[in-house]
C-alpha cells in the first residue's frame, strides 16, 4: 500500500503566490493601523479586500485544477481496468474455446472407440459360436477330431485375443471418460470463479 506521503500532492505555486497575498494584506492592515491614519487604514483595507479577493480566486482555480487532474486520472484508471477486463475476457473465451475442442475430440474419440468395442463384442459372440459349434462338432465327429481339434485351438486363441483387445479396450474408454469428467469439471471452475 502507498505511504500517505506519496499520495500527498506537492504545494504549487499558485498556493503559495495566495498565501503570500494575504500575509501581505494582513501586514498592510498592521502598518495602517499602527499609523492611525484613517484615509491610510481605507485603503489598506481596500487593498486588503482586493489582494483576499486575488487569493480566493488563485485558490479556486487551483482546486479546479486539482479536479479536473483527478477526474483525469480516474478516467485513466477505468481506461486501464477496462482493457484489463477485456483481456481477460478475451483469456477465458479462448481458455473456453480450447477447452471445447479438446472435449470434443475426446468425445469423438470416445465414440470411435466404443463402435471398435461394438465391433469387438460382434466378433467375440461370433468367435464363442464359432467355438461352440466346433466343440459340438467335435463331440459327434470323434472320427474327425484330430482334423477339427486343430480348428478348434485357432478359434479358442481368436476367442482370447479378442477378449484382450475388448478388455483393453473397455479400460481405454473407463479412461477417456474419467479424463473427460476432470476436464470438464476444470474447464467449469474458471467460469464460476469469474462470475
Amino acid at each position: 500500500m502507498a505511504s500517505p506521503n506519496a499520495r500527498r500532492r506537492q504545494r504549487s505555486t499558485r498556493v503559495t503566490v495566495a498565501v503570500a497575498f494575504i500575509m501581505l494584506s494582513a501586514a498592510i492592515v498592521i502598518a495602517a493601523v499602527i499609523t492611525g491614519s484613517a484615509l491610510v487604514t481605507t485603503l489598506a483595507a481596500a487593498s486588503s479586500v482586493l489582494l483576499g479577493a486575488l487569493a480566493t480566486k488563485i485558490i479556486h482555480s487551483e482546486l479546479h485544477q486539482s479536479r479536473i487532474d483527478a477526474a483525469r486520472d480516474r478516467a485513466e484508471q477505468a481506461q486501464a481496468y477496462r482493457a484489463l477486463t477485456d483481456e481477460r475476457t478475451r483469456e477465458n473465451e479462448a481458455f473456453a474455446e480450447a477447452m471445447t475442442e479438446r472435449i470434443a475430440d475426446r468425445q469423438k474419440l470416445i465414440h470411435e472407440l466404443e463402435g471398435q468395442l461394438v465391433v469387438v463384442q460382434r466378433r467375440i459372440a461370433e468367435t464363442t459360436l464359432r467355438v461352440g459349434t466346433e466343440a459340438r462338432r467335435s463331440e459327434q465327429a470323434e472320427a474327425r477330431l484330430v482334423v477339427e481339434s486343430g480348428k478348434v485351438e485357432e478359434a479358442e486363441q481368436r476367442a482370447a485375443e479378442a477378449i484382450v483387445l475388448a478388455a483393453e479396450l473397455e479400460q481405454e474408454v473407463t479412461d477417456l471418460r474419467s479424463e473427460l469428467q476432470a476436464w470438464e469439471d476444470a474447464a467449469s471452475m474458471p467460469l464460476r470463479q469469474h462470475a
